[in-house]
C-alpha cells in the first residue's frame, strides 16, 4: 500500500544534502552524480514503471531489498547486469528514501580495488565504458 507522496524534487533535496552530490543528466533524465558518477536517476527506458527512481548499489543490497520488499523494489529485466535497482517511490517514506540514498551514495564512493573506482557492471544500460 502507498505510504507517500514522493516525486523527484523530494529526491533531489535529500540526496543534494550528501556530501559533494550535483544535479544533472543522464540519458535525457534528471539525475543525481557524486564526483561524477551516477548515484540516482529517473529511469528511461520503458519497462521501468512511473513513478519509479533508479538508485545504484552492489547486487547483494539489490537481491536483499527485493526479498525484503518487492511491493516497493522491482528490476526489470533491462537493469539486471546493472548494480542498480529500481525502487516505487510511492512505496516508501522519506526516511527510507533517505537511507536508500545513504547507501548508494557509500556505494559510488567506496574504492574498488583494482577497478580505477569503477566496476565493470556499474554503469546504467546504453553506456559504453572505456577499458
Amino acid at each position: 500500500m502507498p505510504r507517500s507522496k514522493i516525486d523527484f524534487e523530494t529526491v533531489r533535496r535529500i540526496g543534494l544534502a550528501l556530501p559533494g552530490v550535483e544535479e544533472g543528466g543522464a540519458y535525457g533524465a534528471r539525475a543525481l552524480r557524486v564526483r561524477g558518477k551516477l548515484l540516482a536517476c529517473e529511469p528511461t527506458n520503458r519497462s521501468a514503471e512511473p513513478g519509479s527512481l533508479v538508485v545504484k548499489m552492489d547486487d547483494e543490497d539489490r537481491d536483499a531489498l527485493l526479498a525484503e520488499a518487492p511491493e516497493a523494489y522491482h528490476l526489470p529485466d533491462h537493469y539486471k547486469n546493472y548494480n542498480s535497482v529500481l525502487v516505487r517511490l510511492d512505496h516508501i517514506s522519506p526516511d527510507e528514501l533517505r537511507d536508500l540514498l545513504g547507501m548508494a551514495y557509500k556505494f559510488v564512493t567506496r574504492a574498488r580495488p583494482g577497478s580505477g573506482g569503477a566496476r565493470k557492471r556499474g554503469g546504467l544500460p546504453g553506456r559504453k565504458r572505456r577499458g
